[in-house]
């Protein structure tokens, strides 16, 4: 594994091609998200018009917050702000696309970029179940939660429990820990035609 230091660009990049999550929440309350306003009558999990950029912070502890491309731009400069925006929402549509042919949805997923050698670099990991919301296509209907292949299986469980989302988190019973690897493998089979232990022989 090739490693290099870059100095990181603080804001976390989220790319939304479906109404689900936080942006499902804000949309409720606002009918937009991060300032961005979407039509009215827009279902959970619906697809939006078109894929929309939401930025967040990138805290150093406890959670990122939305904000306004406003805000972004105001904080990174005009021309930081515009490339990195651009390269998110072209590197979501590309992968996107690919996904649906392997009978994935990508809802939504986030990117982040550092600065190495004067130049702009991906950096932390892309496109995982940790980082993006996969939804099967062919169980994939409107209207509420989305059957997934991501950590909302593992959210869904603390949220039952009634974790108040501060430290101390609660250890993951054995169910939850192999029901989640089970998702994630899955997913990975999906999207690249090979499972894990292929890649090691």
């Amino acid at each position: 594994m090739l490693v290099k230091k870059a100095k990181t660009i603080p804001v976390e990049c989220v790319v939304r091609g479906y109404l689900s999550g936080s942006a499902w929440k804000e949309y409720q309350s606002k009918q937009s998200v991060c300032d961005i306003k979407l039509p009215k009558g827009l279902r959970e999990s619906e697809k939006l018009p078109q894929a929309i950029f939401t930025p967040s912070t990138k805290e150093d502890s406890g959670h990122d917050v939305n904000v306004s491309e406003d805000f972004v731009e105001k904080k990174l400069g005009k021309k930081l702000f515009q490339k990195i925006k651009y390269t998110s929402l072209k590197l979501y549509k590309k992968t996107a696309s690919y996904a649906q042919k392997q009978g994935i949805i990508i809802a939504d997923t986030k990117f982040e970029f550092g600065i190495y050698d004067g130049k702009i670099i991906l950096i932390d990991e892309i496109l995982t179940p940790d980082s993006s919301r996969f939804w099967p296509k062919d169980q994939y209907k409107p209207g509420g939660p989305q059957l997934s292949f991501d950590k909302q299986f593992v959210r869904d469980y603390l949220e039952s429990i009634g974790w108040d989302k501060n430290p101390p988190a609660p250890t993951l019973p054995l169910q939850i820990v192999l029901k989640t690897k089970e998702k994630y493998l899955l997913v990975y089979r999906l999207l690249t035609g090979k499972d894990i232990e292929d890649e090691d022989n």
